[in-house]
């Protein structure tokens, strides 16, 4: 029997709430699987550095490489300076951990979730690939003269090769994938603002490159302004996109949009073959926490994503397959706080779902 380590990190604000409801759905499915797994608690978070001024250490970093996944709820505290405790966390696993691969779904359960008019299921159903350690969020750059009139404040995008040529070469091994259990995964488009930000062109042409190992698959391209109007206009024609890591933070939450809002959202942090973390994408919201309202589905969904990663395949598609019978069963009238189901409900109602499967 399969048995895993699994950090836990539950955060701020509605964090601790849907990680809750993340791990019921869990031990319901692993009861139903037969495997096994034991959590590991870590407290980093805004309310835990309020408290006792304390950040990610490098040993915390080191402890995590030796886990086999971590689930993360939400980080953030408003009393705290902004990015200053998400920076440790989330960035302390993305760069400590090499976690060069951020995973987005975007896939759209029931018609009656999307705001788009005419567009259903069959129209929205693809994957981003976000570059995760590069680009913007390298944190290099600063500022002169700060709070003078004079102030100067930089910022530098780093783009390897090696970051474009990873990230692309997961992309289209990610559509042969898609392919191979029925779904698209025909195409693979990068988005990109090569045309104004010449730089950019170390990702044409890194995609251009691994491109030729994939003849199967349709290399496509667009730029990200383009990107966002087709997403609105025509999502069906996307399979799977690789893109920047500013792009993606920003594209991935117009898609959680368009497959029912944020509260449904997952993701996952990876490196291929190591310890990786799993998240909604969602923030801590702060304003919803401990009312018991918010939708608890992006973090079961993460748990699903999770799951995959780890090998339990059969534990993964059970629970999304959970999720997705409970909304196409009209009885989940958004995936938000306003659904007039609490976050404990909601949770219940997965894994009601889950012994039946």
């Amino acid at each position: 029997m399969a048995s895993y380590d699994i950090g836990v990190l539950a955060g701020d604000g509605i964090g601790p709430e849907v990680t809750r409801e993340a791990l019921k759905a869990l031990e319901a499915v692993a009861a139903v699987e037969g495997f096994t797994y034991k959590l590991v608690e870590y407290p980093y978070s805004g309310e835990y550095y309020l408290k006792t001024k304390e950040l990610v250490s490098d040993q915390v970093i080191d402890e995590w490489r030796a886990l086999d996944a971590v689930l993360l709820g939400a980080i953030g505290h408003p009393d705290v300076e902004p990015g200053l405790v998400e920076r440790s966390v989330i960035l302390g696993l993305r760069f400590g951990l090499d976690l060069y691969i951020n995973l987005r779904p975007i896939k759209l359960y029931a018609e009656h979730l999307c705001p788009l008019k005419g567009k259903g299921p069959a129209d929205i159903d693809f994957v981003v690939v976000r570059e995760n350690t590069e680009g913007l969020y390298s944190q290099i750059g600063g500022h002169l003269k700060k709070g003078t009139p004079d102030e100067v404040s930089i910022i530098n995008g780093v783009y390897t090769w090696k970051g474009c040529e990873r990230a692309s070469r997961y992309a289209f091994e990610l559509a042969q994938k898609r392919a191979r259990e029925g779904g698209e995964g025909r195409r693979v488009t990068l988005v990109d603002k090569a045309n104004a930000v010449r730089p950019h062109d170390i990702w044409t042409r890194a995609f251009a490159q691994v491109a030729r190992d994939f003849p199967d698959i349709e290399p496509d391209h667009a730029y990200v302004d383009a990107c966002c109007m087709w997403m609105i206009k025509n999502p069906e024609w996307f399979d799977v996109i690789v893109t920047p890591n500013m792009f993606g933070d920003i594209i991935t939450d117009l898609g959680a949009m368009l497959q029912g809002g944020m509260g449904i959202a997952a993701s996952g942090n990876i490196h291929p073959g190591q310890t990786s973390m799993f998240e909604p994408i969602h923030g801590s919201a702060p304003k919803y926490a401990g009312k018991n309202v918010a939708c608890p589905l992006g973090a079961i969904g993460a748990v699903s994503m999770m799951l995959e990663f780890l090998g339990e395949a059969g534990a993964a598609v059970r629970l999304e397959d959970s999720v997705a019978d409970l909304l196409r069963s009209g009885k989940v009238p958004s995936a938000d706080a306003r659904s007039g189901i609490s976050t404990s409900g909601m949770g219940d109602m997965v894994v009601e779902r889950l012994g039946r499967g």
